[in-house]
């Protein structure tokens, strides 16, 4: 399928070049990326051509991450550590979130409803997909969450949005991650499972990157949730 890209300081967006989109995919990207990392990919998906996607790929602030020696970088949050028991930026996952709500919201004025709309991240744009996704107040389409956690999990018990309790969830990672541990995106499913979401997982042999076997598993998924 071949899309149109336009882009501003706020984000990189691809259009179906064929018809008006009938849905929408927000993806979040990681640690000092930007919204470029993974627009290239998306050709690489294959959706078919009845699948008419919208992608938005926002950028994330430009903030000092602590984990970093305070660098200032493109981050959703600041990052003291990727551990179960590191301190959260309980203000800057908020705020991210917040950020995520504002594209959700253009894309419905634009004609695609909430139950049209995939959020989707990797590493720290994941967490932040699995943050909003779960708090937002209308039913959305599912949550795409790529080598990544759930942050601030003793909140999501209190804070979960009826609407999305049972949106799809699908939760890929790498055995060998060096970056967000295995057993920390585990525990994070481990968590949604018992809280009854409707959380679908998948490990694949890799690191903290994504592999052709998870791409086409990413479109399968897709094409059952839009199709």
């Amino acid at each position: 399928m071949a899309y149109d890209l336009t882009e501003d300081e706020n984000a990189v967006v691809l259009t179906p070049r064929a018809s008006a989109a009938t849905a929408s995919v927000i993806w979040l990207h990681g640690l000092g990326a930007d919204g470029h990392d993974f627009a290239p990919l998306v050709p690489q998906l294959r959706l078919p051509s009845s699948l008419q996607v919208r992608f938005i790929f926002p950028h994330a602030p430009v903030r000092p991450v602590t984990l970093n020696y305070g660098f200032r970088m493109r981050a959703w949050y600041d990052l003291v550590g990727i551990t179960a028991d590191a301190p959260e930026d309980a203000a800057g996952v908020a705020q991210s979130a917040a950020l995520v709500n504002v594209f959700i919201g253009r894309e419905c004025e634009a004609g695609i409803a909430a139950q049209r709309i995939v959020i989707a991240g990797f590493s720290q744009g994941g967490a932040i997909a699995l943050y909003a996704g779960l708090r937002f107040p209308e039913a959305l389409a599912g949550v795409l969450a790529l080598s990544t956690y759930l942050p601030l999990r003793d909140r999501l018990a209190a804070e979960a949005s009826h609407a999305n309790r049972s949106t799809p969830i699908l939760m890929c990672h790498g055995t060998e991650d060096p970056v967000v541990a295995l057993e920390l995106g585990e525990r994070s499913r481990d968590l949604l499972l018992r809280l009854g979401y409707a959380v679908q997982w998948i490990e694949y042999p890799m690191r903290h990157e994504l592999c052709p076997a998870q791409m086409h598993d990413i479109t399968q998924w897709l094409i059952r949730l839009l199709g």
